[in-house]
């Protein structure tokens, strides 16, 4: 599975970041992947070679990338819960450094990138994210909703802001975590959906943690990443136009 580092162009700079897309010859639909909150690290690269071996040109960028390359904070190999505080900590910092515009100024310049490799096919894009990362996605699917056919939020925070919601077009699948939302946020978080006529799955994934499809935390639930691939995976077929 070919992997290679890449340099976006932004206004404020070069993001990094990590592009992973089938062998050989030909040119595939382009996904752009957000990561959670702890960053570019190798469960992410797992997650973006899976995806490639499905037939998709993956796009990973470094969205902390005004703080410096990846990894832009040293992290463990295994993100235990006597860990996670302290990073979390040292996390939140570039969380609230990155503002809506800064998000909105970086989606343009992810979307431009995708557009312009060799690998990546013409048509739709779609749009993924995990933990922080899925709020991203939302945003950026909001903000180019002729260009984005696809989005999908993993244990996510969800902007129900009705003026975001109505700009949305694509179509959408979230995953809760059971820890995030009580049944009445749930169905709270629905009914904002429904009002703003989007074409949406949402639903909690039974017994899981905030992270559960991430394999190097304790929040990790193999059985609810694969529930995740089975959603994502026929949103993807359904909405991406293959060359």
């Amino acid at each position: 599975m070919p992997l290679k580092t890449v340099q976006i162009p932004t206004t404020d700079g070069r993001a990094d970041g990590f592009a992973a897309f089938p062998d050989g010859d030909g040119r595939h639909p382009g996904v752009l992947l957000y990561a959670d909150a702890f960053g570019i690290r190798p469960v992410l690269r797992d997650l973006a070679c899976e995806l490639a071996g499905h037939g998709y040109y993956v796009l990973v960028p470094n969205f902390f990338y005004r703080h410096g390359p990846t990894p832009v904070i040293e992290l463990p190999e295994h993100i235990g819960e006597d860990l996670r505080p302290a990073l979390v900590e040292q996390f939140m910092p570039l969380i609230q450094a990155h503002t809506a515009e800064r998000i909105l100024r970086d989606a343009d310049a992810y979307l431009q990138f995708l557009a312009s490799q060799p690998e990546v096919s013409t048509g739709p894009v779609a749009v993924t994210g995990y933990c922080i990362g899925g709020l991203l996605a939302m945003r950026t699917a909001a903000a180019h909703p002729d260009r984005v056919a696809a989005l999908a939020g993993f244990h996510c925070p969800v902007d129900t802001d009705e003026r975001l919601l109505a700009k949305l077009t694509a179509q959408i699948h979230l995953g809760h975590a059971a820890t995030d939302l009580t049944p009445e946020a749930l169905t709270e978080l629905n009914r904002a959906l429904d009002t703003a006529g989007l074409d949406y799955t949402s639903e909690v994934y039974p017994g899981t943690l905030h992270g559960f499809t991430m394999s190097d935390t304790e929040a990790f639930n193999s059985a609810a990443l694969q529930r995740h691939w089975d959603r994502l995976l026929p949103l993807l077929g359904r909405t991406l136009t293959r060359s």
